[in-house]
């Protein structure tokens, strides 16, 4: 799951970790009154920036300064309701719903701070850089050795002689070492206590009266972990995520929209990356992942089947089922029982295999629906990709 970014700096703040004064807003007025107090406060200036679940929104005209109430009010208005797009949004871009009205600061220098998980080694890894301010793949790509990394091991937490490695290889000032060692810490805790699978800080900022701040924070959790974190699961924005994929979370379906136009409905993540790479095999392209699960009811395949369809994009549909938990009786009922509700016209080619294959094939067979059998992987994405081409 995602959050703005400021409700991460909401989450960091708690943590001791450092972020500038400012505030969340919805419309001019509130934008106007957040920004006289940051100006009665003594802010030089306010940064106006828009709140999507996406980065680049600087160089996609999402960040702008002001150096007056008016001209934070005038900003506000130009950027709420607005279509920002940036690398990570694609073409059809976000609409801004909310703004940070931010205190600005005497930037120095631009770091970058982050956090995830390592799976090769199966350990989080801070990693650091004096590359702030660039997108932090692109610095890997182009000279990998200006990121420092410290791996921690599981149940130490990042000790402080790591981060004051990190400091020093940032070559922060002397007297900003304790500075940045409890900045470091903070946000490595906050990492861990709210289960994360990913943080960072970008930029990590310097000031010229040597403070610490984190001018950006994005923060993701672990879906699989929200249940232990109620107050975490209360910041999702729904607005910003698709409205299949918010669908299908209802029903605990694992979904995610793709860009094909061959539809996929699976039972287990493994079975379904290989079911999309061998779709492209064959020379199609996956219109989604959607898997399941091993544990699905017929309802729960039946909703899974509508979603599938509510994309105007799949030309055909491919359901590969290896039946063990789930079996295939469970999930032929639930097919045939969205088929006929939804008056499917488009082809749907089947591979099913294992607990109750034969039962599942007879339900298919006395439907009446016109689906097309297939015998192996090869043989169902063969089909289904001629299927989606003749659409």
């Amino acid at each position: 799951m995602k959050i703005h970014e400021y409700q991460a700096k909401a989450v960091l703040k708690k943590y001791g970790v450092a972020v500038p004064r400012g505030e969340m807003v919805e419309n001019r007025e509130q934008a106007e009154a957040a920004a006289k107090s940051l100006f009665d406060q003594g802010a030089s200036g306010v940064v106006v920036k828009a709140q999507i679940h996406a980065g680049g929104r600087g160089k996609g005209g999402g960040v702008k300064i002001a150096k007056s109430v008016a001209e934070a009010g005038e900003l506000a208005g130009k950027m709420l309701g607005m279509t920002l797009v940036t690398h990570q949004t694609g073409p059809e871009g976000r609409v801004v719903r909310r703004l940070l009205i931010e205190e600005t600061l005497p930037i120095e220098r631009e770091l970058y701070l982050g956090i995830v998980l390592d799976r090769a080694e199966a350990k989080p890894v801070f990693m650091a850089s004096q590359a702030g301010g660039m997108e932090i793949e692109q610095v890997a790509e182009e000279n990998p050795d200006a990121i420092v990394k410290e791996y921690i091991a599981p149940g130490m937490g990042l000790e402080p002689f790591q981060a004051r490695k990190l400091a020093f290889r940032l070559g922060l000032k002397p007297e900003q070492i304790s500075q940045a060692v409890k900045f470091m810490t903070g946000l490595y805790k906050a990492f861990e206590e709210t289960d994360s699978s990913l943080m960072e800080i970008n930029p990590f900022i310097t000031c010229s009266d040597g403070r610490l701040f984190a001018l950006d924070a994005k923060m993701n959790f672990d879906d699989n972990a929200l249940f232990r974190h109620p107050e975490l699961k209360e910041l999702r924005d729904v607005t910003e995520e698709d409205p299949l994929e918010v669908e299908a979370s209802k029903y605990s379906l694992n979904y995610i929209k793709l860009d094909g136009n061959v539809g996929c409905m699976v039972n287990g993540a493994g079975l379904a990356m290989a079911t999309m790479d061998i779709i492209k095999y064959a020379g199609g392209m996956p219109a989604n992942f959607l898997d399941v699960g091993g544990g699905a009811n017929a309802e729960q395949v039946a909703h899974a089947f509508e979603i599938l369809l509510s994309d105007k994009n799949v030309k055909a549909v491919l359901i590969n089922i290896f039946g063990g938990i789930l079996r295939v009786d469970t999930l032929a009922k639930g097919v045939v029982e969205a088929a006929n509700k939804t008056k499917i016209q488009l082809p749907v080619v089947l591979r099913l295999e294992g607990t109750n294959v034969e039962q599942g094939r007879e339900i298919l067979q006395q439907s009446g629906l016109n689906f097309i059998v297939a015998e192996t992987m090869k043989d169902a994405a063969e089909k289904v990709v001629a299927a989606a081409g003749k659409a």
